[in-house]
């Protein structure tokens, strides 16, 4: 839904139309949460709305008969056919939480999970394969301090939207963009179960980053505190008053612990 809102923004904004919404049926993938509310949902009441998992068959046949001017798509998780490709005046667009070619694939978060100091966003080319077409519009912006999940999540809304704003000129405008370069291509694929559970012994500001890249969309990272599994909802790090081994409780809050990390002590939030 977010990824909807930013093309109706900009769609508003510039007195465009929105002539269909092309969503997979619910459950038909695993990129996402299973438990999300399904897409169609949140939708306005009078869009038009094609939900399937045939593309070539069903969805290129009724694209077409639009005669659209862009397709642009956000945070669709299947390759979209060359039959659907060809079809729209200006191009197929596609919005991509990473500053491509870093971080192609269906969790850009990893990049800050895995040590990045900064977040961007990319709008491209659609291809035949995910998050490979030439670049029309890039943004990157260093990270803060403070950095929690709605703060990345705020920080991808706003550099997306600028990235629409530039780059769809851009392709009206008859411009091919920059091709991207293979040999600073990386992959971000998800999360594995073990990369949910929070290190303690790592420094604070690791453990921050991560918690934050974990969390953007909904509360994913884990700590295993007392033999049992807590989800984590925010941390950040307190002064010191003593010192203790990784791992440590120093203090139980109604809402959490604060615990001994690598370096300093990490307040942890639960509600």
């Amino acid at each position: 839904m977010p990824g909807y809102r930013l093309v109706a923004d900009w769609v508003e904004r510039h007195g465009h139309e929105i002539v269909l919404v092309v969503t997979p049926p619910t459950g038909a993938n695993e990129r996402y949460d299973k438990k999300a509310t399904p897409f169609v949902v949140d939708l306005p009441r009078g869009a038009n709305v094609l939900v399937t998992g045939q593309l070539r068959s069903i969805a290129a046949p009724v694209i077409e008969s639009l005669l659209p001017d862009l397709v642009i798509s956000a945070a669709f998780p299947r390759l979209i056919p060359s039959e659907i490709l060809g079809i729209p005046k200006y191009g197929a667009l596609n919005l991509h939480p990473s500053p491509l070619p870093t971080g192609r694939g269906p969790n850009p978060g990893r990049l800050v999970y895995e040590g990045a100091t900064t977040a961007g966003a990319t709008l491209h080319r659609t291809e035949q394969d995910f998050d490979t077409g030439a670049i029309l519009s890039q943004r990157e912006r260093p990270l803060p301090d403070d950095l929690d999940g709605p703060t990345l999540f705020a920080m991808w809304n706003e550099m997306l939207a600028e990235c629409l704003e530039e780059g769809a000129a851009r392709a009206v405008a008859g411009e091919p963009g920059t091709p991207q370069d293979p040999a600073r291509a990386s992959e971000a694929p998800f999360y594995t179960d073990a990369e949910c559970l929070i290190d303690l012994t790592e420094p604070v500001v690791t453990i921050r980053r991560r918690v934050a890249a974990l969390n953007v969309t909904s509360p994913k990272a884990r700590i295993r505190l007392d033999g049992a599994e807590e989800t984590v909802h925010r941390v950040y790090g307190v002064p010191a008053d003593r010192r203790a081994s990784p791992g440590t409780v120093l203090e139980r809050h109604a809402d959490g612990w604060t615990v001994q990390a690598g370096d300093q002590p990490l307040r942890i939030l639960t509600a």
